[in-house]
């Protein structure tokens, strides 16, 4: 398993930052490839993912340690991935987000296409960092 962890600080308040990643229904406004995205019962999510060309169905588990600011995910199915959003007060009206994903390059190219290696990694990266990116521009917006 690979491991990558990214930040991004967020001009809002830790609550509105909280409420905009459980805004399940915004994610393809901030998520790349992400076409559709739903709550279901039991914690559960359904993304609708495109890339490599084809659309994918993911479900994700979610869990919440609200005292602590973070949320947990993993996939239920292939592929194999794991996260967590981590929330920090900078200051009152300012919020670090920390996210982390724990994936099997593998299996990630095998799912999704794209690059293999180093290559790979790269291209997780940028699209994690521009996903952070495009949080902070909608919680920043929503406003």
């Amino acid at each position: 398993m690979s491991t990558l962890e990214e930040h991004v600080d967020v001009g809002v308040p830790i609550d509105e930052a909280w409420a905009g990643l459980h805004r399940v229904g915004d994610y393809p406004r901030f998520v790349e490839g992400v076409r559709e995205a739903r709550t279901e019962a039991g914690g559960r999510t359904r993304l609708d993912v495109e890339a490599g060309g084809r659309v994918r169905e993911l479900e994700a588990e979610v869990s919440d340690r609200r005292g602590e600011r973070v949320m947990e995910w993993h996939t239920t199915g292939a592929p194999e991935l794991l996260g967590s959003f981590s929330l920090q007060p900078i200051d009152q009206n300012n919020t670090r987000v920390q996210a982390r994903l724990e994936y099997d390059p593998n299996t990630v190219r095998e799912t999704f296409g794209g690059p293999k290696g180093f290559a790979q990694a790269n291209a997780i990266e940028r699209l994690v960092r521009s996903d952070l990116q495009h949080f902070k521009e909608c919680v920043e917006q929503g406003r």
